[in-house]
């Protein structure tokens, strides 16, 4: 969406809410792309209106710059304007980068003049370049007409080669009338200054959106050294404020958030509806701002959530409202092998024969991190046992990742949590899972999503590793129970299910006045199957971090060559325990617990009540509870949480 019209209707929604956004750079590592990669993930719950990625003077930072453009917009659902500058780039480039721009669904652009080359003292139009910022407006609104919103720089307190306010007013109506859509300032400390200049735009005729640039305070060395960086005003009372505690991060920052809360408020007073924060690639002082501003999302103001996982803004995606459940801990993955995909599911699934998700090798689509790295996380396992309690720490919060999830596990399964920790210790490794939502208000703060007023429903899922010892008997179970639908897959593409079509089930879904039902997540074969290589691949991605011969790499390796990836649904909505009844007893002995070694992970015989059983054992079918006035232990009714 374009930034002016998002901030319109944000504005017209709510008068009295200021919106936010932020700017990123990109970092000059591998390993810090990756770091601002998860930093960007983590602000997105902050509910920035969009973000801005930097372009380094003439494009030398432009390939990753695009990339960052791509995956913020793509794979965090951020609304992303990129930076394009003039400096040392010829026409052919500022092709290129509109190009790239346009192909990752970014409608944003930020078109400035920018700054000389570090090797030169002044600023010099490139052949077949352009001079000023409006030359750039102009071409990008000539070439690319209505596609992109484009914004551009104002200036309160003067530029380096411009003092004269009223001249910078009259060349900012230039940029305006060439196209510009709306206009970012340099960073400012003084609210006077910026409102005398507000005043002038607003006099000199530029209705369009004025953005304020703020920079948090992080260290008192920095906030001097950036203060005098662009030359900007700062208040008497600030230095008062800070020398005396300027050898104290913590207390900088603390302080630092209230002169800055302090600016914003006097701005906001002032008809500024909008802020912009120059985060330096950090959280922390910028998320301190927005608590003082009471705009961080809680527990009373959730972020609300259009639907129960992230939308993709990339090329084609903005309408799609349907995935499969299989993908639901990496997104990036989901994003990266459908982005070639003609159109994207809206509505309904559709035929379930003709996605096909791209070749796990063709979009480098693996373990991430080094070996090491990967180590230093997972430990090195030599036993079934230690493998269940790399699981159950997961579960427990004490492991930030496993290599099926690329993150910590969610508020979401807090309600089955010790469920799963009970079936990982006994060696059934739970990978997804979801409960069963009858009717949670979409304003829920878990597991609501959707518009304002509509109740959201979700089916019991459980996708587990399964030892080979423990399949037939659990198919068993599970075929059994009316209400379970499953598919059993090992490495080797041997599929079992009861499903009754190749069609998708529904596992959650939401009703709105005023719209259809919408079904979001999905469980499907053919989504699977891909979902089945993957999962898979990264097991032996993960056995790969060891040595050749080594015991953890023998250990996971055998794993993933026989066990069994399950998922299961729950169909009956109203039930609170439909699926954890069918593991009662199930367990999988000699795991090494007591110092033995498991060859290729498989050394174990099913046990129910402790005594070793066949698959024809009928034992774990008890007679659940029925539910009553739609209520049961651990399930969510009517958007509240019985326990």
């Amino acid at each position: 969406m374009h930034i002016s019209k998002k901030l319109l209707e944000a504005r017209d929604a709510d008068p009295k809410k200021p919106t936010f956004s932020f700017e990123f750079f990109p970092p000059k590592t591998a390993q810090g792309v990756q770091n601002l990669y998860d930093r960007m993930d983590r602000m997105h719950g902050l509910g920035p209106a969009f973000v801005d990625v930097t372009w380094g003077a003439g494009g030398r930072l432009s390939g990753l710059t695009s990339e960052m453009v791509k995956v913020a917009q793509s794979v965090y659902g951020l609304e992303t304007c990129m930076h394009l500058t003039c400096t040392d780039m010829p026409t052919s480039k500022v092709d290129d980068a509109l190009k790239e721009a346009y192909n990752t669904g970014c409608t944003n652009i930020l078109a400035l003049r920018g700054d000389p080359p570090r090797e030169e003292e002044k600023w010099e139009a490139t052949e077949n370049g352009f001079r000023y910022a409006r030359d750039l407006v102009q071409y990008i609104r000539d070439k690319y007409r209505d596609h992109f919103d484009i914004g551009v720089a104002g200036y309160p307190e003067g530029s380096d080669d411009e003092t004269d306010i009223d001249l910078l007013v009259a060349h900012l109506k230039d940029k305006i009338d060439a196209g510009a859509n709306f206009v970012i300032t340099q960073m400012n400390y003084d609210a006077d200054l910026f409102i005398s200049w507000m005043n002038k735009c607003r006099a000199a005729g530029i209705t369009v959106p004025l953005i304020p640039g703020i920079m948090p305070i992080h260290t008192h060395a920095s906030f001097l050294r950036r203060a005098k960086w662009v030359n900007c005003h700062v208040p008497p009372h600030w230095y008062e404020a800070l020398d005396p505690i300027k050898n104290d991060d913590v207390a900088v920052r603390e302080v630092g958030a209230g002169l800055i809360a302090e600016f914003c408020h006097r701005l906001l007073s002032a008809g500024i509806h909008h802020l912009h924060f120059y985060t330096m690639n950090l959280a922390q002082a910028t998320r301190m701002v927005l608590d003082e501003l009471n705009l961080s999302p809680d527990v009373e103001a959730p972020l609300e959530k259009p639907l129960p996982w992230r939308p993709s803004l990339g090329l084609n995606r903005r309408d799609e409202n349907v995935r499969p459940i299989f993908w639901r801990n990496r997104n990036r993955s989901y994003i990266e092998r459908t982005q070639d995909w003609d159109e994207f599911p809206n509505g309904r699934w559709g035929d379930s024969r003709s996605p096909a998700f791209g070749e796990i090798d063709a979009y480098g689509i693996g373990l991430k991190g080094t070996n090491e790295h990967n180590r230093k996380i997972w430990g090195e396992p030599t036993t079934v046992a230690e493998v269940s309690d790399l699981f159950v720490r997961y579960m427990q919060g004490k492991v930030e990742s496993l290599p099926w999830s690329e993150s910590s596990i969610t508020s979401e399964a807090d309600v089955l949590t010790a469920r799963l920790v009970e079936l990982n210790k006994r060696s059934i490794l739970t990978i997804n899972s979801q409960p069963p939502v009858n009717g949670a208000k979409s304003s829920h703060p878990i597991y609501g999503w959707g518009p304002r007023n509509g109740y959201c429903y979700q089916k019991a899922y459980l996708e587990v590793l399964v030892s080979p010892e423990l399949v037939s008997d659990l198919i068993t179970r599970m075929e059994r129970d009316p209400h379970v639908t499953y598919y059993a897959v090992n490495q080797h593409g041997d599929l079992k299910t009861n499903a009754p079509t190749d069609g998708p089930n529904a596992v959650t879904w939401g009703v709105f006045p005023g719209k259809e039902i919408v079904q979001p997540t999905i469980v499907e074969t053919v989504s699977f199957l891909a979902w089945k290589d993957e999962f898979f691949r990264l097991g032996v991605d993960w056995a790969h971090c060891y040595a050749a011969g080594s015991p953890s790499r023998d250990l996971i390796g055998g794993m993933m060559d026989s066990w069994s990836l399950i998922n299961i649904v729950h169909n009956d909505f109203h039930r609170e325990d439909g699926i954890f009844p069918l593991f009662d007893g199930l367990s999988l002995e000699n795991t090494g617990g007591s110092g033995q070694k498991m060859s290729n992970g498989v050394n174990g015989t099913a046990a129910l009540n402790g005594n070793p059983t066949s698959s024809s054992s009928a034992a774990g079918q008890q007679e659940e509870k029925p539910m009553v006035n739609g209520n049961g232990n651990g399930h969510v009714t009517n958007g509240e949480l019985k326990n």
